[in-house]
């Protein structure tokens, strides 16, 4: 009983365990992907290394290089251009950097030229240096997809962040009132984010800083008078003295009527349309008259209501209301302050929307600006508005922010 036991007659064959039987007409051969080959793919995308400089795409280092260069020092003499960048192979094996607790890195370097001209007003340089340049060491990827840092083997864990665009959010304030956002994220940048208030006024938010009305915002884009924006956003309509029914009655008047006689001012902006008013109108030399399209003032719109609240009259006026909330100071003069609203968002060296922010906000607002325009637009900003009014009139739905839909690796 205690001696060796044959054990064959519990042995199974290892074809038996292997096979499998399937009953379907068509057999299924699955191929599984290189998993491994992401990361390395794209780490090999990133630093272009194999391929020759003039044939590198816009892409990692190259397009880190191009959006940053050229630099010109404040006197505009000198400049500094990128030319190309090259990277040299590691100083120690895989096995080494294990052993010594080193990191297996290559060392990325790059020619700059240095130009200088005789007068900042001339275009001509006058003389150029060229020359490598050291920048630093750059991880590398082993095959297996890994990095060595200080001896030690990690690896690059894939996470999911907001993707850049626009989106379109509520909230619910506490007494009850919905309030309703829209943010700009950009790839690189400073955020703008549009909120209602339980007021239904609009506000403009720059890196969450000190609110002002949106309408301060579109005077200083270029909007610059109330006529102005109360055409952008199709607030009013002209109506012929002739045409005047009593649906018109009760109506406010959208601007002020002048006597094209005399020049005197018939009725002001916001009179209440009035048989009165109507019989002065048909003794004047007045052809026709602008009125609100809302008639009741408790449906007044957001941007009438915002308009009620800007203080800012002129571009000028709100290019200093601006710069006096980013900067807690006065502008010198008003090329600062709209350089300052023009690096914030429509310069590409500081604001990247990136090619899938520009993509995005062209399918969220059915708009068709090229893909490599990655800054803001004057076009954008009012789309935006737009869409954030038609959200809070029930018009457009909001955005789920957790939707993987609004998220990338």
């Amino acid at each position: 009983m205690n001696g060796p036991q044959d054990t064959s007659l519990y042995t199974i064959p290892l074809q038996r365990l292997r096979e499998r039987v399937t009953f379907g007409h068509v057999a299924k051969h699955h191929t599984y992907p290189d998993l491994l080959g992401i990361q390395i793919d794209s780490f090999k995308e990133f630093i272009q290394e194999d391929v020759p400089a003039d044939d590198r795409r816009l892409l990692g280092l190259q397009r880190a290089f191009q959006s940053n260069f050229p630099i010109e020092d404040n006197s505009g003499v000198y400049e500094l251009s990128f030319l190309d960048y090259f990277i040299e192979k590691p100083k120690y094996t895989e096995e080494e950097c294990r052993e010594r607790e080193l990191t297996y890195a290559k060392t990325l370097k790059a020619r700059l030229r240095l130009s200088s001209k005789a007068d900042p007003s001339s275009e001509d340089y006058i003389e150029a240096i060229d020359q490598e340049v050291y920048l630093g060491q750059i991880p590398a990827m082993t095959p297996r997809g890994t990095f060595i840092i200080n001896g030690a083997e990690r690896v690059v864990v894939a996470q999911l962040h907001r993707s850049p665009g626009c989106f379109f959010d509520e909230a619910i304030h506490p007494n009850g009132t919905k309030i309703f956002s829209a943010r700009i994220i950009p790839f690189k940048g400073s955020w703008i984010e549009f909120t209602t208030d339980i007021h239904d006024v609009m506000y403009a938010y720059i890196d969450r800083k000190k609110k002002f009305p949106v309408t301060t915002l579109l005077r200083a884009l270029g909007y610059s008078s109330d006529e102005d924006l109360l055409n952008l956003f199709e607030l009013t309509e002209d109506v012929s003295i002739n045409d005047f029914t009593e649906d018109h009655l009760g109506r406010r008047v959208a601007a002020d009527v002048i006597d094209l006689a005399t020049g005197e001012i018939v009725a002001q902006r916001d009179h209440i349309v009035s048989p009165e008013l109507v019989e002065m109108l048909a003794g004047a030399e007045v052809e026709s008259l602008r009125l609100y399209r809302y008639e009741n003032p408790n449906d007044e719109p957001i941007i009438a209501k915002t308009l009620a609240k800007d203080t800012a009259r002129t571009r000028e006026d709100a290019l200093e209301t601006i710069y006096r909330q980013l900067r807690s100071s006065d502008p010198p003069d008003l090329d600062t302050a709209w350089g300052l609203l023009e690096k914030l968002f429509f310069n590409p060296k500081r604001y990247d929307l990136g090619v899938v922010g520009r993509y995005r906000i062209n399918e969220k607002l059915e708009m068709s600006v090229p893909l490599d325009v990655t800054t803001l637009t004057v076009d954008d900003i009012v789309s935006i508005v737009k869409y954030l009014i038609d959200v809070r009139d029930s018009k457009r739905p909001v955005d789920d922010i957790d939707h993987l839909a609004n998220r990338r690796v």
